[in-house]
């Protein structure tokens, strides 16, 4: 299903993120030494970015899933993803993650971001009014703005890589 444009914002920063997973999936096993480059972007991109697309979700996408009985159960567990995942960003910025773990960031970061697009964001379309949808838009438009509108260039260590053969 196509996008609905107010949700647009999100999806693009969605698209960021699994790139990001994409380039770790593709570096794994990460070596040692490469272990705190690595940890220092996703920290990064948990500052300029998905901290505050997390607080968008939250302060409105969530709660107007929560109005449609059918989407309570998903809007709680996408919520309940949400801490886990800052739980992740907190070990990356203290450089406490092994290789292993980045590993298991970036699978279950994808996996909850194909979540929110593929149920979640589907299922909203289908349920809301395009006006309902148009307020929607206006309010992540403020929430937002605070959001770095820059693409973060990987470093040399974390671009992405060819697929191994």
């Amino acid at each position: 299903m196509l996008r609905d444009k107010n949700l647009v914002p999100l999806s693009r920063q969605h698209q960021h993120a699994l790139a990001l997973c994409v380039r770790i999936e593709r570096a794994s096993p990460i070596p040692d030494a490469d272990l705190g480059v690595w940890q220092t972007e996703i920290a990064q991109h948990f500052q300029n970015e998905v901290s505050i697309h997390f607080a968008a979700e939250e302060r409105t996408v969530f709660p107007v899933a929560r109005r449609f009985k059918e989407l309570v159960p998903l809007a709680e567990e996408l919520i309940a993803e949400h801490g886990e995942l800052r739980a992740s960003f907190t070990r990356a910025a203290a450089n406490e993650m092994s290789s292993r773990d980045l590993t298991v960031f970036a699978r279950g970061l994808s996996a909850h971001i194909r979540k929110e697009e593929r149920r979640l964001f589907e299922k909203m379309q289908k349920l809301m009014h395009r006006d309902e949808l148009a307020v929607l838009g206006e309010e992540l438009a403020g929430v937002l703005a605070d959001a770095e509108q820059a693409c973060q260039m990987p470093s040399e260590t974390t671009k992405l890589r060819a697929l191994r053969g």
